[in-house]
């Protein structure tokens, strides 16, 4: 005896590749599915819809191919109201709960659609009734909404008793970003791709108009920067960035920080000469020595204002006013004042900062990359630069779709950047 479900695809199904994908889901998984109805798009603007029946063994089979064709955006053509269940407990999810993709995400609450607030990957749904003395009544007027229901993302330990969570996807609906109509700009659904070969200079150039027109539209610029940059030589084209408003906010962990002080302070970074590569005469102290000052100044604002520090990237962020989430870690030394050193605390900060984001610059650093992009909804523009060719592929590999690979000297990067914004412009 075998059992069935209908699922509907719609929008560029064909060119997106969304099709291809959950028929070989269905296949790979032992299923089986009969195509009834299958409209093709007759121009490039116009949408496909297909629908079909998926048949498998038992339920379980079943359940498993529906699961993963929900990932592609597949949908029940019959969808009920999302199942919500309360929290038993404080960071504790009922069984069964949806875990989010990075995609833009709807639930069915009351026989309506709801936008899925902030959405992110591997976080919990709460749905907020929001009527009649809910809950949410109180922080609806206090952020301004108009009281009706709301859904939004939820990281585990932000879980309360009694938090409505959704389970199951019977009721959610996900929508992975498509391929543009046009094939203007680097940024695409997975046209991005990785390769040390590709011409750098013009896609440099390319990124350089889409941080351009990020700001012209009014949007922000996040660049998330490893000690590299500096160790590199390309912190003063980065500053430079801040300093003209390319870069309106900064991630970055402990390390960086230090690196770009002690340039500041000693010409150095981990006790090696920027512009002649020469370790000076107890040059490997250098970096105690920043630390130990900024320490004594109260953190890296009152170091500026004190005359301690004035060049260098922290430098043009506190005058400039371009916010920065400096996370810890335990390979810190230190730290400094401003290093965010509770890792859950850090995590929120950096959430907080990556959904103010319309395009992130992540710069030859892997593991804060990996930080902020897990926080990244799937349409957020991300430019990952380092020359470690599997660094690059790690991150994009995470899921981002509107995203680009360069393999390649950050050193060259940045400077080439800047000069293309700042000196071309």
């Amino acid at each position: 005896m075998t059992v069935a479900r209908t699922v509907e695809l719609e929008g560029h199904i064909i060119d997106s590749g969304m099709m291809q994908q959950c028929f070989g889901v269905v296949m790979d998984l032992g299923g089986n599915f009969d195509v009834e109805v299958f409209e093709v798009g007759e121009h490039k603007d116009a949408e496909s819809y297909c629908r079909m029946t998926v048949t498998a063994d038992d339920e379980e089979s079943l359940r498993e191919i529906l699961h993963e064709l929900h990932q592609h955006g597949a949908h029940l053509s019959d969808p009920p109201n999302a199942t919500l269940k309360p929290a038993p407990g404080d960071r504790v999810v009922p069984h069964g709960f949806y875990s989010t993709t990075n995609h833009p995400t709807k639930v069915r609450y009351d026989d309506e659609w709801l936008p899925v607030e902030n959405i992110e990957m591997d976080c919990a749904v709460v749905v907020e009734p929001g009527a009649d003395g809910d809950p949410g009544d109180e922080r609806d007027a206090e952020n301004g909404r108009d009281g009706g229901p709301r859904a939004y993302t939820k990281v585990l330990n932000a879980i309360e008793e009694g938090d409505l969570v959704v389970t199951d996807e019977a009721g959610v609906r996900v929508d992975p970003p498509e391929r543009p109509r046009g094939s203007k700009g680097p940024f695409g659904f997975m046209q991005g791709g990785v390769s040390a070969e590709r011409p750098s200079e013009s896609l440099i150039r390319e990124i350089a108009e889409s941080v351009a027109e990020t700001k012209a539209e009014g949007g922000s610029v996040l660049a998330v920067a490893g000690p590299a940059v500096i160790h590199s030589g390309a912190g003063d084209a980065l500053a430079r960035l801040v300093r003209e408003g390319y870069v309106d906010m900064l991630s970055a962990g402990n390390g960086f920080a230090v690196h770009d002080l002690e340039r500041g302070q000693y010409g150095t970074s981990l006790g090696m000469d920027v512009e002649t590569l020469e370790s000076p005469r107890k040059g490997h102290k250098h970096h105690i020595y920043t630390i130990s000052e900024i320490i004594r100044a109260g953190g890296i604002e009152q170091a500026v204002e004190q005359g301690l520090v004035e060049e260098g990237v922290m430098y043009e962020c506190v005058v400039n006013d371009a916010p920065y989430v400096l996370a810890g870690s335990i390979r810190d030394d230190g730290p400094l004042p401003d290093t965010i050193t509770d890792a859950v605390e850090a995590q929120n900060a950096i959430r907080e900062q990556a959904r103010e984001a319309d395009l992130v610059v992540m710069l030859s650093t892997l593991l804060h990359s990996v930080a902020v992009g897990n926080c990244l909804p799937s349409t957020t523009k991300v430019v990952c630069v380092d020359i470690n060719p599997a660094t690059v592929t790690q991150l994009l590999d995470r899921g981002s779709a509107q995203a680009i690979g360069m393999v390649t000297d950050v050193g060259t990067f940045v400077p080439k950047l800047a000069e293309v914004l700042v000196d071309d412009a």
